[in-house]
């Protein structure tokens, strides 16, 4: 309801900060919703079907996730973008009253929110995405290093915090259980390399390649629809069959389609380009579900929504800071020389880096 209310406030906001403080309650009442999702899966579905809700719950995040690039609709948003808002409120309010109706009243604990942390937690890492945004744009080395001191500082009296606290905002305990902390760190890993295909990916064909905002559009389709193909197969084996060797086999595919993606000629045809994005999305789609099912039954029943809000912070904080680093890997190059073909093709590399790293780590969990 929180979410519906501020797109309403999004639609009708008379200038630039109203909108800023309508997104910003947006982004808490998209914060609840993120955080609570897995622990609602593990609610409804038996433990043997865990696999399977997560993987139904991964194909619709990747169905609706698909977005064209802005390029086709940039007229259009010059005079709809407040439709573009007010269209969440209903959606919002349907959801609400669905959710009242048929989705399970679990038991919970009544613990006081912690006001503190959450400030810590927003700093930390609203400093450290500024900081790596700052290197990208050449902002004064001073601000630069201040912002990323103040970080870590934060971060770690947010640590020390949480280790204190008898209900903390964030379990630290839960990271000394390797299969969560190893899953958690590989998923963050991926969600880090989601940069490429939001940002990288459609200038990449757009700018480099020269396709139309239409065919780039076409193009990006390949990587969601083999995700949301693959999910929900994924996760029923992972019901039956090890998540670890799944996940190791999804990050294999989608380390594999990055390389190659990297590797594409001058001047690829449209079949050539979307196989590679097949292979990519099909490898994280056997991966995601598997993986998050291993991170939910990695922890104990009661701290299912602790979980859920871990895994939403990694996830958002992976896509941020995977988003800034393209950035600052744009800001190396030259583009008025040329340099927009390495550009992107080190962002690609970047992005099969951060593939690479997660399957390395998910591998570990093989020896637990």
């Amino acid at each position: 309801m929180l979410f519906s209310l501020a797109s309403i406030g999004c639609a009708f906001a008379p200038s630039l900060p109203w909108l800023l403080l309508g997104r910003t309650f947006q982004g808490l009442g998209g914060a609840a919703i993120m955080s609570v999702q897995p622990a609602l899966v593990r609610a409804i579905y038996p433990r043997n079907m865990l696999g399977r809700g997560l993987g139904f719950n991964t194909t619709v995040v990747a169905t609706l996730a698909r977005r064209r690039p802005v390029d086709r609709c940039r007229a259009a948003l010059d005079h709809f973008v407040p439709i573009l808002f007010a269209v969440y409120a209903p959606l919002g309010i349907i959801s609400f009253v669905l959710s009242e109706r048929y989705l399970p009243h679990t038991t919970h604990t009544h613990r006081p929110f912690d006001v503190i942390s959450a400030i810590m937690s927003g700093l930390t890492f609203g400093l450290l995405i500024f900081g790596i945004d700052g290197m990208a744009h050449g902002h004064q080395r001073p601000v630069i290093a201040t912002e990323l001191i103040l970080a870590i500082v934060l971060g770690t009296m947010f640590v020390w915090r949480q280790k204190t606290l008898a209900d903390p905002m964030m379990p630290i305990d839960v990271f000394k259980r390797p299969i969560f902390s190893l899953s958690i760190t590989a998923a963050m890993c991926t969600f880090s390399r989601r940069a490429w295909p939001s940002s990288a990916c459609p200038f990449y064909f757009h700018t480099v390649l020269g396709r139309s905002a239409s065919d780039t559009g076409i193009l990006l389709t390949a990587w969601p629809l083999a995700l949301a193909s693959v999910a929900p197969i994924a996760g029923r084996l992972a019901d039956r069959h090890h998540a670890g060797v799944l996940g190791a086999i999804g990050l294999t595919f989608m380390t594999t389609g990055l390389v190659l993606t990297a590797l594409l000629p001058a001047d690829p045809s449209s079949a050539n380009i979307m196989w590679r994005l097949v292979l990519c999305g099909a490898g994280f789609g056997i991966f995601a579900s598997p993986n998050n099912r291993l991170m939910m039954n990695a922890v104990p029943r009661e701290r299912s929504g602790s979980a859920g809000g871990i895994i939403a912070t990694a996830r958002t904080l992976g896509q941020t800071v995977g988003a800034a680093l393209v950035a600052l890997v744009f800001s190396l190059f030259d583009f008025s020389s040329g340099g927009a073909v390495d550009a992107a093709r080190a962002a690609i590399w970047l992005a099969a880096g951060f593939a690479a790293t997660a399957l390395v780590v998910g591998s570990l969990r093989l020896r637990h």
